[in-house]
């Protein structure tokens, strides 16, 4: 049964063997040393190449669409963590959008569909400090250098801290579902 994470589904017509070995390894994560693939190709008895080769060819036919990176701010002094929502027209969202993210102290910036009436906002920024106060002013910062003061938006600090970590893949067979990840389940 799928759980509220986000689980993703791939053909079995489109890997192998040896593709669906290096795939259960990078969803765990690139382990972090000087050559990730070389640990990959121990752990799944292929060697480094193979593995590289494997990740190049997922690339290309877009069965992997990009690698991302979860930081974990907390670990790192930063504490005050403060997604900020706007309400921005859309014929201008995506300059906005663009301008928003060329700001070092803007970690992340995505546009969303509003969902009316309750939540007019369709352009959300994450910006992380190390205190409250600092984000206030970087939020402050961006307000005057983009020209920003007209339209509505919210800032919401982090309470709470939930588990990160990347996509979890199952694999389509026919007319059954293999959980590759049987263990990671929403409250777990």
């Amino acid at each position: 049964m799928n759980t509220a994470r986000d689980i993703l589904s791939l053909s079995t017509e489109a890997m192998g063997d040896k593709e669906k070995r290096v795939v259960t390894e990078l969803q765990h994560g690139l382990p972090i040393t000087s050559r990730p693939y070389a640990v990959i190709a121990s752990r799944v008895g292929l060697d480094e190449a193979e593995v590289v080769a494997i990740v190049q060819r997922l690339r290309q036919n877009l069965t992997i669409k990009r690698f991302g990176v979860i930081v974990r701010h907390h670990e790192l002094g930063y504490r005050a963590n403060a997604m900020v929502v706007w309400d921005i027209p859309d014929n201008q969202v995506a300059d906005v959008g663009q301008k928003m993210g060329t700001f070092s102290f803007v970690t992340l910036c995505y546009r969303r569909a509003r969902q009316l009436p309750e939540w007019p906002y369709n352009l959300y920024c994450m910006i992380h400090g190390r205190e409250q106060q600092r984000v206030l002013d970087n939020i402050d910062h961006l307000i005057r250098s983009c020209d920003l003061k007209i339209f509505p938006h919210e800032v919401l600090f982090s309470g709470r801290r939930f588990k990160q970590r990347g996509a979890v893949y199952q694999y389509v067979e026919a007319e059954r579902a293999v959980d590759l990840c049987p263990t990671a389940r929403v409250g777990n």
